[in-house]
């Protein structure tokens, strides 16, 4: 067989991956303009349901009428686009994964098998929960905090104050700005775009925050990190974990000690799981026979191991001196 022959042997193999590859990534494209289509038909109901906690403080600050606004023709549109982006990634994940597990499950064995598949599906429920977290808890204590700078109670008094003073002549719909004898009036008109920025933020950093056991679970099952390390790494941990909360949620105290709370509850569940792994490891090569209990009691032991080496030494040191006259 020429060199010629041999390559063309071993490129076969390379085309029919690269020709796979490209049947899976068509695939999963597809599926995510699908899932772009089909959110973009309820982007509204969904962009509702994530300016919720803006609204709720804002009523809660006194404002009848909660109000968002748009300063160039195509910002909402591209709005919606961006809502559309992201759910529909979420909608067409399911068949995303199944094209990766689809393209990587013929090159695992079957234990490897066993050790991804549940990850991938820990992963994206792990990341909903992370996001609910965000939306439901820690959004609504940072519109609170950031709303609650503004004197917006006062000014929607004053516009409800006037608009009951309003003579009849004037139409119902007339806006009534509030008068005043000094100074400027400061009020909060949130634009959609940046709000729903905000909103996406805390919905992305916490779902990525909430991965870390499955991230530290699967690193211990390759063996790039064990409890032990885990636990001694503690201390850092603390301080990354409260540079993480001063960084993404805002300089109120509440909600940094609860971010703190949830992220360092998630490192401990993620040694514990790391624990859990490593003794399955320990008890399957046990059970093969690549180490007995002995052995390991005997190394394992820091007392017996430094006995051992006084009795090496003593020996060595006998030998050397012969036999005394």
């Amino acid at each position: 067989m020429t060199k010629t022959d041999e390559i063309e042997d071993s490129g076969a193999p390379l085309i029919e991956h690269l020709a796979e590859l490209r049947t899976r990534l068509i695939r999963a494209v597809i599926a995510f303009i699908i899932g772009m289509v089909i959110a973009f038909t309820v982007a509204e109901p969904i962009l509702q349901f994530l300016l919720g906690p803006i609204e709720e403080t804002l009523r809660a600050l006194g404002d009848p009428s909660p109000t968002m606004q748009y300063t160039s023709p195509q910002e909402y549109l591209f709005t919606l686009f961006r809502i559309s982006m992201v759910f529909g990634f979420a909608l067409a994940f399911p068949v995303i994964s199944y094209q990766l597990w689809r393209f990587v499950a013929p090159g695992l064995y079957k234990n490897e098998k066993g050790a991804f598949l549940p990850f991938l599906i820990a992963s994206p429920l792990m990341f909903l929960l992370g996001a609910s977290f965000a939306h439901f808890v820690v959004t609504p204590l940072a519109m609170a905090f950031f709303l609650g700078f503004a004197d917006v109670s006062s000014i929607f008094a004053n516009l409800l104050s006037q608009a009951a003073d309003m003579p009849a002549s004037i139409p119902a719909d007339t806006a009534i700005v509030p008068e005043t004898a000094e100074g400027v009036r400061i009020t909060f008109f949130g634009k959609v775009n940046e709000s729903l920025d905000i909103t996406l933020k805390f919905i992305i950093a916490f779902g990525l925050c909430f991965q870390l056991p499955v991230l530290l679970t699967l690193m211990g099952k390759a063996g790039l990190v064990s409890s032990e390390g885990l636990g001694a790494m503690r201390k850092y941990a603390v301080v990354g974990i409260l540079g993480l909360a001063a960084v993404v949620t805002p300089p109120d105290v509440t909600t940094q000690v609860i971010l703190f709370t949830v992220v360092y509850g998630l490192y401990e569940v993620s040694i514990f799981l790391v624990r859990i792994v490593e003794k399955k490891r320990d008890d399957r090569l046990r059970a093969e026979g690549y180490f007995d209990e002995d052995e390991e009691e005997e190394f394992d032991d820091p007392l017996m191991a430094e006995f051992d080496e006084d009795e090496d030494e003593e020996d060595e040191g006998g030998e050397g001196e012969g036999p005394k006259a």
